[in-house]
């Protein structure tokens, strides 16, 4: 008699338990299949109007109607995380303290990782015109501070009285370079996140890298924070990514020239945004806003309103 009362127990744990499963599931993956919104991604900040990755750049995404800035990390020598794309100065767009120019084959010395904070941010970019982007405003700015660039976004929105944004973060990290461009990826991971535990930003940041070795951190130490895998190897299908991740993430973000609706479908099957990048005329983003995807990332956040009307 006790046996069958305990299997009896069991059997009702058992059912009780899959049916939270099955809410919780549900509860994850149906918001992700019809977000409440269309992610309006401005690139860098706004790359192709003003000097990328810099305070200004996210502030003019907000008031072009950006919802999300989208950002890369890196760490210092002396354990800053700090706000710029390639893992050194680049000469394109980046003077000297001195305001002298410098070469492609000096940036090995300027590489952030064996570099302290206070000497990096003595850099002048954008003063310099960038020949990729003729249409972006020359004018001098500094490498931020992962939290400067937070508390100035966050403050920008709140005197303005507009709605928080999302901050899409990009981890730049190389398992090649571990050491050297940057730490490995816990460490990495770790001293992101304690700037952003400091934040009120909660539910309003999403991770992304292109390499899956951060992410894979992310899901297993913070597994509550979304992340998102940015791919561009077209040799490389969905399902080996996936594969190799262990897990599927909350995005999948690809170069936008591999969008398919098959690629789509995909993503809303498993539970996934997709938020392709970098879309930077409004013929491709009309074409690809129609296929139904989540957002789209641009250099280019004034092409929104068109895109939106």
């Amino acid at each position: 008699m006790r046996k069958l009362k305990n299997l009896k127990s069991a059997l009702f744990l058992s059912v009780a338990m899959g049916t939270i499963l099955v809410f919780v599931s549900m509860k994850t993956i149906v918001p992700r299949l019809k977000p409440d919104v269309f992610y309006t991604v401005g690139h860098r900040g706004t790359r192709g109007l003003m000097p990328e990755n810099t305070i200004q750049a996210m502030k003019k995404a907000i008031d072009l109607g950006s919802n999300t800035i989208e950002f890369d990390i890196h760490i210092t020598k002396d354990g800053q995380v700090i706000v710029y794309h390639d893992f050194s100065f680049n000469p394109e767009y980046t003077l000297l303290p001195n305001g002298k120019e410098f070469t492609e084959g000096d940036r090995k010395q300027y590489t952030f990782y064996q570099m302290n904070y206070a000497d990096i941010r003595k850099f002048i970019i954008g003063e310099k015109k960038y020949s990729s982007f003729p249409q972006q405003k020359q004018v001098a700015c500094y490498t931020p501070l992962l939290s400067e660039l937070i508390d100035s976004v966050e403050t920008y929105t709140k005197t303005n009285k507009l709605p928080g944004v999302n901050y899409l973060i990009e981890i730049k990290s190389n398992p090649l370079t571990d050491g050297f461009e940057q730490p490995v990826p816990e460490i990495m991971v770790d001293k992101m996140m304690a700037v952003i535990n400091t934040k009120e930003i909660s539910k309003r940041f999403i991770i992304q890298s292109f390499d899956i070795r951060p992410l894979k951190v992310m899901h297993q130490k913070y597994p509550e924070i979304p992340v998102g895998l940015l791919t561009w190897d077209r040799k490389i299908s969905m399902a080996e990514n996936l594969s190799n991740m262990g897990f599927s993430p909350d995005f999948y973000n690809p170069h936008y020239g591999m969008v398919t609706p098959e690629l789509i479908d995909s993503c809303h099957k498993k539970g996934m945004l997709i938020v392709p990048w970098t879309v930077n005329e409004i013929a491709d983003m009309q074409r690809i806003k129609k296929l139904k995807v989540d957002g789209i990332i641009t250099d280019y956040p004034n092409f929104f309103s068109d895109l939106l009307k």
